[in-house]
C-alpha cells in the first residue's frame, strides 16, 4: 500500500515539535487526529515510525527516512508557491498584540510609514497584558504577540510548544523615587530605601524584579498600593507614596515632574520578545514582513544615544 503524502506532513510536524500534542497544536487539529493519521501512515508503510518515550516522541530510522521525504515534498510545494506568488503585492491582515509602552513608542509612530510602504497590508493592533495576549495567540486570534519578561526570569522560562520567539529589545530597569527623597544617589542601598515600594500587578515583568529583591538584599519587601500602568506609578511616586521599578521605554515621552529616575546596578533588564506560531512555510508571509518591521523598529529604539534616554 502506497503511503498517502498528506500524512507525511503530520509525521513532519511530530518530528519538528517533538510530540503528538505539540504537533496537533501546530497543525490546528486534535491530538487524536494526529494519532490516527500516524497509525494509518505506519500501516501504509509497514514500519513503526515513532517511538513514544517519557521525554516525548522520537522518530525511528524508518520515521526519519519518511520525514526526509516529507521535507522534500514541502520544499517542492514551497517552491511552487513562491513561483506563483513572486511579483504579487504583499497583502493581508496581520493582528499584532502588545503592551502599552512598546506599542506607544515603537509601533504606533511607525504605522503611517508602514502603511505607505505596504498599502495592501493591514496591521491591526491589540493592546492588553501579557497573559491575555498569550491566550489570544493560542486561540489564533492574534498572529503575533509582543511580550515583556524580566531578563533574570526569562532564562528559566520555556517557549510554548509550537511557537517561536524572536528577541526585539533588552532595556534597563530604572528606579523611580520622589524628587529629593534620597540624600545621595551615588550608592543606593535597595534594602534601606527610606520610602516603601509600590506594588504592581503580579503578571507584570517589573513584579519579578521587586520579587527578587529579598534574595538580593536579604530583607522582606513590603509594597504599598498596586498599579497597572506606568503613568499611575509615576503619579504615585510624585505624590510621595513610594518607589517603583519601571522600564526605560515606558518613561519615554511622559511627564517626569516630581520624580527622580535613577540607574541602579543589579536591577537587570526588561526583555521584549515577539512570539508567534512557528511558520510551516519557508516563503515570506505577511506575518514575516511585520515581524521584520517590528525588529527594525525595536533596533532603532535600542540604538538611541544614551543622552536621549530618560535619566
Amino acid at each position: 500500500m502506497e503511503p498517502d503524502p498528506r500524512r507525511l506532513l503530520v509525521l513532519l510536524a511530530i518530528a519538528r515539535t517533538g510530540g503528538v500534542l505539540a504537533a496537533a497544536d501546530e497543525l490546528s487539529i486534535t491530538p487524536s487526529a494526529v494519532s490516527q493519521q500516524l497509525n494509518k501512515l505506519e500501516e501504509e508503510t509497514g514500519h513503526v515510525l515513532v517511538e513514544r518515550t517519557p521525554r516525548g516522541s522520537m522518530l525511528t530510522h524508518a520515521g526519519m527516512a519518511m520525514a526526509e521525504a516529507a521535507e522534500e515534498i514541502e520544499r517542492a510545494l514551497n517552491l511552487a508557491r513562491t513561483r506563483m506568488e513572486s511579483g504579487a503585492e504583499l497583502s493581508g491582515i496581520v493582528r499584532v498584540g502588545g503592551f502599552t509602552s512598546f506599542l506607544r513608542t515603537t509601533v504606533v509612530p511607525r504605522l503611517p510609514q508602514w502603511r505607505e510602504q505596504y498599502p495592501q497590508l493591514q496591521i491591526r493592533i491589540v493592546e492588553d497584558d501579557v497573559p491575555s495576549l498569550m491566550r489570544l495567540l493560542r486561540k489564533r486570534e492574534l498572529d503575533a504577540a509582543v511580550v515583556e519578561l524580566d531578563s533574570a526570569a526569562a532564562e528559566q522560562r520555556s517557549v510554548p510548544a509550537g511557537m517561536s520567539e524572536e528577541p526585539l529589545l533588552d532595556e534597563p530597569w530604572k528606579l523611580v523615587v520622589p524628587s529629593g527623597s534620597l540624600l545621595s544617589t551615588e550608592k543606593i542601598d535597595l534594602a534601606r530605601l527610606p520610602i516603601p515600594w509600590l506594588g504592581v500587578k503580579p503578571e507584570a515583568a517589573s513584579a519579578a524584579v521587586v520579587g527578587r529583591l529579598p534574595r538580593a538584599t536579604g530583607t522582606q519587601v513590603q509594597t504599598l498600593h498596586q498599579y497597572q500602568e506606568t503613568l499611575t506609578a509615576l503619579a504615585l511616586v510624585a505624590a510621595g507614596e513610594g518607589a517603583a521599578v519601571v522600564p526605560a521605554l515606558a518613561l519615554t515621552g511622559v511627564d517626569h515632574n516630581g520624580v527622580d529616575i535613577l540607574d541602579v546596578p543589579g536591577l537587570g533588564t526588561r526583555r521584549i520578545v515577539l512570539r508567534r506560531f512557528t511558520p510551516r512555510r519557508s516563503i515570506s508571509t505577511p506575518v514575516d514582513t511585520v515581524s521584520r518591521l517590528l525588529r527594525e523598529s525595536a533596533a532603532t529604539v535600542d540604538s538611541l544615544d544614551a543622552a536621549q534616554r530618560p535619566e
